[in-house]
């Protein structure tokens, strides 16, 4: 356990460091978009374009991890609207909490953190999970909750959903770094240096920015939302999720699907890691009830410290300590 806490308190410790820092106004709010902006669409995709190019592509879009991966986050999104949908749940609220049920923060937290844990082979089963979830989960909530209004028909919706997707960068850096991982090309000595800069940024200023974004979302909060509204979802989150890929997995592996032991135990880490972050501020975009979605990320954020160091002690992870 020991071994674990020593990877996982530094990288909570940084959530926390950049709550903190909104919260008393070191940070101010206005710098908080750029702070995004930065990891988003600088830091990150370096990252991961990195791992990309470093990664067979046979095992970054591996239909083993893709089926279990899409599977599950399909019944989780569907079961979640289904038991919230209500009078005081509308389509575009219950859309957004199961993307926040079925959406980790795989990008801002999952891949550093698995990454320092066991290693850069985490990687891989990772990267396969963003795309579905970027391509599939989001897409389909984001058009859930759109559906859900009146003023959009459905090619609007879809038109939407579509643009969204393909203005994300991450997508398009992790296929850019295969196409060098399958040509065999390396980027040109100084600027694979500032590429590599950008990426080992990646790590620390995500994790602020989560900080940050989370005191952001708790700010702008609409609404007081009763915990009976936001907790459960922030359990089905950090337990049902992680469970059911569990289940999902061990058949597939029973079937002789082509999942290994190693890309289970990855994808069952992903899912109990908390909620994205910035779905809450795409719920503030869409108009949806951003208080309910800020407090499920909050509270999964708080959990998932120690639900998360359990589950990865319990499944038996040894994490590569650097020498002294």
């Amino acid at each position: 356990m020991q071994p674990i806490l020593a990877v996982t308190i530094p990288f909570f410790a940084l959530v926390l460091c950049g709550y903190l820092a909104g919260r008393q106004h070191v940070l101010p709010e206005s710098a908080i978009p750029g702070l995004n902006v930065f990891v988003l669409y600088f830091a990150l995709p370096c990252m991961l374009f990195r791992f990309g190019a470093q990664t067979p592509v046979l095992e970054l879009l591996s239909p083993a991890v893709l089926g279990v991966w899409l599977v599950s986050a399909l019944l989780i999104v569907f079961v979640t609207v289904a038991t919230t949908l209500g009078p005081k749940v509308p389509m575009k609220d219950a859309a957004f909490g199961a993307l926040v049920a079925a959406f980790p923060n795989t990008g801002f937290m999952g891949v550093p953190l698995m990454v320092a844990l066991v290693g850069s082979a985490a990687a891989a089963p990772m990267i396969a999970t963003i795309l579905a979830d970027i391509f599939v989960t989001s897409s389909l909530c984001i058009g859930l909750a759109q559906l859900g209004g009146r003023d959009s028909t459905r090619a609007e919706v879809v038109r939407r959903v579509l643009r969204g997707t393909l203005v994300n960068p991450l997508p398009w850096a992790i296929a850019l770094g295969g196409v060098f991982s399958v040509m065999g090309w390396r980027l040109w000595g100084p600027l694979d240096a500032a590429v590599k800069m950008l990426g080992d940024a990646a790590s620390p200023a995500a994790l602020f920015t989560i900080g940050a974004v989370l005191w952001r979302s708790g700010l702008h909060a609409h609404t007081r939302t009763p915990a009976r509204r936001f907790l459960p979802v922030a359990l089905v989150k950090l337990a049902i999720h992680p469970l059911l890929v569990a289940a999902l997995g061990a058949v597939a592996i029973q079937l002789q699907l082509g999942l290994t032991t190693f890309q289970l135990t990855m994808m069952i880490l992903t899912a109990a890691l908390p909620s994205a972050s910035n779905v809450a501020m795409l719920a503030e975009r869409y108009g949806a009830d951003n208080g309910r979605i800020a407090r499920i990320i909050m509270t999964s954020t708080v959990l998932a410290f120690a639900s998360f160091t359990l589950l990865a002690w319990a499944l038996g992870v040894q994490p590569r300590l650097p020498s002294p």
